[in-house]
């Protein structure tokens, strides 16, 4: 574990014992007022869902529909890796008929959830495969970098950035809502069929919009799209590792330069929810554009798209773009 996520490790725990001290209160507090809370899934009859993160929000409302009230413990514009849980959400949580996260992503919400008698605990990572990606997918970097990040090999996280492996997280999830909530089982069961159709979809404009293409290779500000890279046939350069705030190394930076060159990469992509000054500088030095490639970690007004498909659609289009799609 790096040093960032022992200090949220460090903080969830301190947060937590106060929050699990206060819980019976707290709790009474929440569905005795006529605040916020009241439009939580207690007051309003709904299953209450507790999700960590946009992406796993997002599965929880689509296949929930009208039977489901919804929270996200991530803030719309906050890096979801660095979330610390308050008091008052581990209450929220602890209140929670049912929670959906993805375990090893964000520590805060691990340990929070470990805490927590939440009945129904849905882990996305124990619903499809996870494997393990670096700076580099494919082994193409391996010719250019020198230098090899602090979390090359750990198992990454970014499953929902392939509508494959998303699809399955969602499958799961419905399940587990059909367990959670029988009287409603058909209509999430209904509902999941729906969205899975809409991620195959997905997943074909993917595969045919991307067949054909002058290069392969993509640059991005953090190892978040090494998922979709395997899916598509594509080899993700990544400036940082798996963690976005991560500094790359001097030799890091030039060879990705160098390896922009060999391989005709057009774009140096950055995202919403981090720092673009690095990605804007590797671009500055080796004269190469640069553009938005968003993870979805969050939905903002700097999103390309009001939704998780809407922000695919404008990744597909920028990704064919920089690769040069015929």
């Amino acid at each position: 574990m790096n040093v960032r996520r022992r200090r949220v490790a460090s903080r969830i725990s301190t947060a937590g014992s106060a929050a699990l001290a206060a819980t019976a209160l707290g709790i009474g507090a929440l569905s005795g007022c006529s605040g916020p809370a009241a439009a939580d899934g207690k007051s309003s009859g709904k299953l209450d869902v507790v999700a960590s993160f946009y992406p796993l929000q997002y599965l929880a409302e689509q296949i929930g529909g009208t039977h489901v009230h919804v929270t996200s413990l991530t803030r719309p514009g906050q890096e979801p890796h660095d979330l610390e849980i308050s008091v008052r959400q581990m209450v929220q949580l602890e209140a929670a008929d049912a929670v959906v996260y993805l375990k090893n992503l964000q520590p805060a919400v691990d340990d929070a959830v470990a805490q927590s008698a939440v009945k129904t605990k849905v882990d996305a990572a124990s619903l499809t495969t996870l494997e393990k990606h670096g700076n580099e997918v494919g082994g193409h970097a391996a010719s250019h970098d020198s230098s090899k990040g602090e979390e090359t090999g750990a198992a990454d996280p970014h499953i929902w950035l392939d509508p494959a492996r998303y699809a399955e997280v969602a499958s799961g999830v419905g399940k587990a809502l059909e367990k959670a909530d029988p009287k409603h089982a058909a209509d999430y069961e209904k509902n999941t069929t729906a969205l899975l159709k809409k991620l195959s979809a997905l997943d074909t404009r993917y595969k045919t919009g991307l067949a054909n293409t002058k290069t392969k290779v993509f640059i991005t500000t953090h190892a978040a799209f090494g998922y979709l890279a395997e899916r598509y046939g594509l080899t993700e350069e990544a400036i940082n590792g798996l963690d976005p705030e991560s500094e790359p190394s001097a030799n890091r930076v030039k060879d990705l330069e160098k390896m922009a060159k060999a391989d005709g990469v057009s774009t140096v992509f950055y995202e919403t929810l981090v720092s673009d000054k690095t990605a804007k500088t590797i671009a500055g030095d080796a004269n190469l554009k640069t553009d938005v490639l968003d993870p979805i970690e969050g939905i903002t007004d700097r999103s390309k798209g009001r939704d998780y498909l809407q922000v695919m659609e404008s990744n597909l289009k920028a990704l064919q773009t920089a690769l040069g799609a015929k």
